[in-house]
């Protein structure tokens, strides 16, 4: 049923590039910040503007992860270390709090300007989860999850939310760790070796090795399946759709 094996019985989706087309948003968010935040260093250090890559830097160093640990992942990988700052630091602060909450600002930006799309195979596979009384819940490391899935119009579709909020409040540690999705599984009644794991990111694909599930299941969409296997996928598809067409 469903492209799982008959013991899983509960599905646990990641939000971006996985139920909804906001992937190449965060993307081009984090992009521009990035790239805003490391000219200006730059012309300041008298040193080369090497800019922020929206598809390598992104998929090694961002995806998937908390906000924070985004900035701090990357910004290591360019020698740089910031103080962290408070979360309500201005955008004229030099933090890692700061750079985040100007991301935060852009992708909300683009969300408002843009909307959100869902993926329609991923709708049909989770209209289909729902049918046949599978648990479902979304794992995701964003504070504006709820505001994403209502836009796409699939909120109903889903039991349980673990997002950036929730992880804050539970202090769940963020994708490659498996907190957020363990959370998830705990709140739908299911323990780890009957639940399957959705995602696109590295990180997230990591978290679902490291937390013991039954299925990882890779969402290859920007050609990086050797890379989602290499991570921890046991699967990887193109679209969800093609586990329904598997039935």
């Amino acid at each position: 049923m469903l492209g799982l094996p008959d013991h899983v019985r509960t599905c646990l989706f990641d939000l971006d590039g996985v139920l909804t087309r906001t992937a190449k948003v965060h993307a081009a968010a984090w992009k521009e910040m990035f790239d805003d935040y490391l000219r200006r260093r730059a012309e300041r250090e008298g040193v080369p503007f090497e800019s922020f890559d929206a598809v390598h830097d992104y998929d090694e160093y961002v995806d998937g992860r908390p906000r924070e640990d985004g900035v701090r992942t990357f910004l290591a990988s360019r020698g740089v270390r910031l103080p962290e700052g408070a979360p309500d630091d201005g955008p004229d602060r030099e933090t890692v709090n700061s750079l985040g909450t100007r991301k935060n600002a852009l992708v909300l930006r683009k969300i408002r300007e843009q909307g959100v799309e869902a993926y329609e195979g991923s709708v049909a596979y989770v209209s289909a989860a729902r049918d046949a009384g599978l648990r479902r819940a979304v794992v995701s490391s964003s504070a504006n999850c709820r505001d994403v899935l209502a836009a796409a119009g699939i909120e109903d579709l889903f039991e349980e939310r673990i997002d950036g909020i929730v992880a804050r409040e539970q202090r769940l540690r963020g994708k490659p760790q498996p907190d957020t999705y363990l959370a998830a599984a705990r709140a739908l009644g299911a323990e780890p070796g009957a639940a399957a794991v959705f995602e696109d990111a590295l990180a997230g694909v990591e978290a679902g090795r490291a937390g013991g599930f039954g299925l990882v299941v890779g969402i290859d969409r920007t050609g990086q399946a050797a890379e989602l296997r290499r991570h921890g996928a046991d699967i990887v598809v193109n679209d969800l759709a093609e586990l329904l067409e598997s039935r």
